[in-house]
């Protein structure tokens, strides 16, 4: 019987090595945040959760928890089937999409992105 060795080069082990790490990585990105917008088609307080009709991507089930933040809704008793313009940040964790941050866009200032109203001089279009 003849005993063969098996030499490897040491490029070849490190590689491998520093490939560990990203793999381990990998995980992480799962939980890459992600932001629906849209429709509430149904709220169910019981399981915490509603659905979002987003226009772009179809139709979602949120999760909301303790940590959740709610802005210009009054928590999830706050939100009501038909509601539009709904925002949802959200990371995947578990095969579930899990809310962070629900919000109503606008405010005081009427919604406007700028913030400002484009009455009287220098504001009235985005033709500059």
């Amino acid at each position: 019987m003849r005993i063969t060795r098996l030499i490897i080069p040491l490029t070849l082990v490190s590689a491998a090595v520093a490939a560990a790490p990203a793999a381990a990585a990998a995980p992480a990105q799962a939980g890459a945040l992600r932001e629906f917008e849209g429709t509430v088609v149904s709220v169910n307080r019981d399981a915490r959760t509603f659905r979002l009709r987003d226009s772009e991507r179809g139709t979602v089930r949120i999760k909301v928890t303790r940590s959740t933040r709610f802005e210009r809704i009054a928590g999830l008793s706050g939100l009501r089937a038909g509601m539009e313009n709904i925002e949802a940040v959200v990371r995947r964790s578990d095969g579930r999409w899990i809310a962070l941050e629900v919000e109503r866009p606008g405010g005081e200032h009427g919604g406007d992105d700028d913030g400002g109203d484009n009455s009287g001089p220098g504001g009235g279009g985005d033709d500059d």
